[in-house]
């Protein structure tokens, strides 16, 4: 993985990193963020964090604040980024964790937890909430 200077904390991998993304999202207000466990379904990535903007400056302010946090926070840039530009979809791949911000329509389109739908899932809601985050097929 691409490192840039080592923040204050710990580098991160699999179910903790895709939690740490999970809560930088909802730091902005992210909508319908899950986790998709997809260690054994796939080779390349071990798991999916994918949220919602409500519009594509939203998306953008969302991959903004993961990006600066797994910088600044964990030392981790993203392998590559797809998507600024546009913000409907972006893409941020940290290898362990891959990572999708859509616009609702994006979303709706493409439907990735449709098309993973056998993987198991953490529906990440604020700990204010206090909803269960447990992994569900």
């Amino acid at each position: 993985m691409s490192t840039g200077d080592r923040g204050a904390g710990a580098p991160l991998a699999g179910a903790d990193m895709a939690r740490a993304i999970a809560g930088y999202a909802d730091d902005k207000k992210a909508l319908e963020i899950v986790e998709l466990d997809l260690r054994g379904v796939l080779g390349y990535t071990d798991y999916f964090v994918i949220c919602s903007g409500n519009s594509d400056r939203q998306a953008k302010a969302i991959h903004d604040e993961i990006h600066l946090r797994m910088k600044r926070e964990h030392g981790l840039l993203p392998r590559r980024v797809e998507g600024v530009g546009e913000a409907s979809w972006i893409l941020m791949d940290y290898l362990d964790v891959v990572v999708h911000v859509f616009t609702p329509q994006a979303r709706e389109f493409y439907r990735l937890e449709q098309l993973w739908g056998e993987a198991p899932t953490r529906v990440h809601e604020t700990p204010e909430r206090g909803e269960d985050t447990t992994f569900v097929h």
